[in-house]
């Protein structure tokens, strides 16, 4: 049975996409929140960075977590990671960009027939928020956003569910909770963008509908069978982090789509709240009589970065600093408890 829609699926996306220019004809027309492109070479060449940056976090994440399972486990955890950038890719070109930013139906849902298979998405508009940039650089932004976001929720089953199983989550994952969740705040005609709801870089969308997935994950599967285990390479939890903090540059400073002060500003509260939270961490854990450890200061510096993503944009570098703090210092106890 896993064959044959696996066959039906493989063949019905090279169908659509061959004669998808006759199924669904180039709107010439400028659509709702579609506008003329006022090319920016500046914001162009910066968002191009930013784009890659993002993606280069998604196997940051499958080394991060990679490094903390048992060792037979290393390849599996890593995978889906990169699985993640494979289906979420297609799936985004085929409905998802046109679900999260297509005409809004109710402030709920994006309407994904316009762009299916990213027709209209073209290179000679730009996103009303986002007018100096090509429409399809915006999309394909957006996109890193939507891979990255069930790859985040593995940590949470690792180890413990299937390969398809896990592959059937994260496609269900996207259609019904991310992209519902994308379209309310951050569309225009959303309902949470049209309530003030402020998610600079993902906080709402990317952080919270993944750390309530991964939470709903875990009740559902229960509690571990083998409750510790040695981390498999300490070695790639260090080199995900590099990677992550890294690409978080992307993330959070990218979203300011342009490469202008707020930009800056946001690359500048991004590396301070993740240093801040980083030695929080460990400064903490030296106070509660715990050894210092390579495994803590980069959770604390995830902590930070996951802290700061939806206010980058919004606040102060001391501010950042106080919001990594903060962020390490209530993580930390509860970490320790629940460990």
């Amino acid at each position: 049975m896993r064959k044959i829609i696996l066959s039906v699926t493989l063949i019905t996306i090279l169908l659509l996409s061959i004669f998808s220019i006759y199924l669904f004809p180039e709107i010439t027309t400028l659509g709702a929140h579609i506008v003329a492109l006022k090319l920016d070479t500046g914001d162009t060449a910066w968002m191009l960075a930013a784009t890659g940056l993002v993606l280069l976090m998604t196997p940051g994440l499958g080394f991060f977590y990679g490094g903390m399972v048992g060792k037979k486990n290393v390849i599996s955890t890593v995978l889906q990671s990169f699985m993640a950038m494979v289906i979420v890719t297609v799936l985004w070109v085929v409905i998802g960009f046109g679900l999260c930013f297509g005409p809004s139906i109710g402030g709920l849902i994006g309407n994904p027939l316009p762009n299916l298979f990213f027709q209209g998405v073209s290179d000679k508009t730009a996103w009303e928020l986002a007018p100096t940039i090509p429409l399809i650089l915006f999309a394909l932004f957006q996109a890193k956003f939507a891979i990255i976001t069930p790859a985040l929720i593995t940590g949470a089953f690792a180890e413990r569910v299937r390969f398809w199983a896990y592959l059937l989550f994260m496609v269900l994952f996207i259609l019904f909770v991310y992209a519902p969740l994308c379209h309310m705040t951050w569309h225009p005609d959303g309902l949470f963008f049209k309530w003030g709801v402020l998610d600079f870089a993902g906080g709402t969308v990317v952080h919270m509908s993944a750390g309530w997935a991964a939470l709903a994950g875990a009740i559902f599967l229960g509690k571990r069978k083998i409750q510790k285990a040695n981390p498999a390479r300490i070695t790639y939890v260090l080199l995900g982090t590099g990677l992550l903090w890294f690409g978080w540059f992307g993330f959070n400073a990218g979203s300011a789509v342009g490469s202008g002060s707020l930009a800056a500003q946001a690359l500048g509260t991004t590396t301070v709240a993740a240093a801040s939270a980083a030695m929080g961490w460990v400064f903490l854990d030296k106070i509660l009589g715990h050894k210092l450890s390579a495994m803590g200061a980069c959770i604390g510096a995830v902590v930070g970065l996951v802290a700061i993503t939806p206010a980058a944009g919004f606040v102060s570098i001391p501010s950042a600093l106080a919001i990594g703090l903060i962020a390490s210092i209530v993580s930390n106890p509860r970490c320790r408890q629940l460990s």
